[in-house]
């Protein structure tokens, strides 16, 4: 399994870095220059949610509200804050540079991915914020420009130890944590225990970078009160290939309520043809269906039988 790496000033170079590690100031003036006129979405809490963005009490909504700002605006709405004790939390993430900061690519270059990759590069901006623990699909790297962060990371297979919430009902898209990785309740998260056992902690100053396996659970914690990150995703594989997570609702639709013994006979097929060996290298190439290489129309024939079934 992969495992996360830090990359201690790997982008000391980069400008808006630089800027950063000057004042808070030249930090804003740096990313001001490079901001558009776009607008994006960010989040804004209540003080009394002290950073931690989440779910509300009985699950059915969330405790901030999501508004549209553009980069500028959300630098001075955070500065203005810099010396309340009780600020409105502030939360900017995902926000796709190409749009926001159409040229910091040119002028802060990143050597570790080929810069042909299918990749999406993206700014996260905020003040002091705590994001819930999540697992992303793509492979990261995060690269903290401004401010420190702390990064609470869980390999994958700590999924039932971490108390996960909602799966059809989030908070940006992946399932998360319901407990607060920085102040843990045992006694509501029990099994949360056993889970930091395995957790691996790290600290990024401006100019670090931290590689997150896919799938790897991972907390972050905006540690002053100016904060921001680039971080890059990219996913191996066909580029065909959507999220895995469908077929898992998918299987809750079909496999649910199926009785033990059926469920471990599916466990025993799932392992057989998606976790196992080739499961046709048995087969003559022609005969293999899609077990083998999907044309785009083998590919096409797939979806359409797929969709059938669910329009029934």
């Amino acid at each position: 399994m992969a495992q996360p790496v830090v990359l201690r000033g790997q982008t000391a170079d980069w400008p808006l870095v630089a800027a950063a590690r000057s004042s808070v100031d030249a930090f804003a003036d740096a990313l001001r220059a490079l901001a558009s006129d776009a607008a994006g979405e960010a989040w804004f809490g209540d003080p009394a949610i002290k950073g931690r963005f989440g779910f509300t009490d009985d699950l059915t909504g969330h405790n901030f509200d999501r508004r549209l700002a553009r980069v500028d605006q959300l630098l001075d709405l955070i500065l203005r804050q810099q010396g309340d004790a009780d600020p409105w939390s502030i939360y900017a993430g995902a926000l796709p540079v190409a749009k926001h900061l159409p040229d910091f690519r040119a002028s802060h270059p990143m050597p570790l991915i080929d810069a042909d990759r299918h990749m999406l590069v993206s700014l996260w901006l905020g003040n002091r914020t705590k994001t819930a623990a999540h697992w992303d699909l793509p492979q990261n790297l995060a690269c903290v420009v401004a401010g420190r962060r702390r990064f609470t990371l869980f390999p994958t297979d700590q999924v039932a130890n971490l108390h996960v919430g909602p799966i059809d009902f989030t908070l940006a898209g992946q399932p998360s944590s319901l407990a607060d990785i920085e102040a843990p309740d045992f006694d509501r998260f029990p099994r949360l225990a056993e889970a930091f056992d395995h957790a691996l902690v790290a600290e990024l100053d401006p100019g670090d970078v931290l590689y997150i396996p896919s799938l790897w659970w991972h907390a972050v914690t905006g540690l002053e009160p100016v904060g921001a990150m680039i971080n890059y995703w990219w996913r191996d594989g066909p580029a065909r290939m959507m999220t895995p997570m469908l077929s898992l609702k998918h299987a809750l639709m079909t496999m649910r309520g199926l009785p033990p013994h059926e469920k471990a006979a599916w466990r025993v097929m799932f392992d057989h043809y998606l976790f196992g060996d080739d499961p046709a290298a048995h087969l003559p190439p022609e005969a293999r269906g899609i077990l083998g290489e999907l044309s785009p129309e083998g590919l096409a024939r797939l979806m359409a039988e797929l969709a059938a079934a669910l329009r029934r």
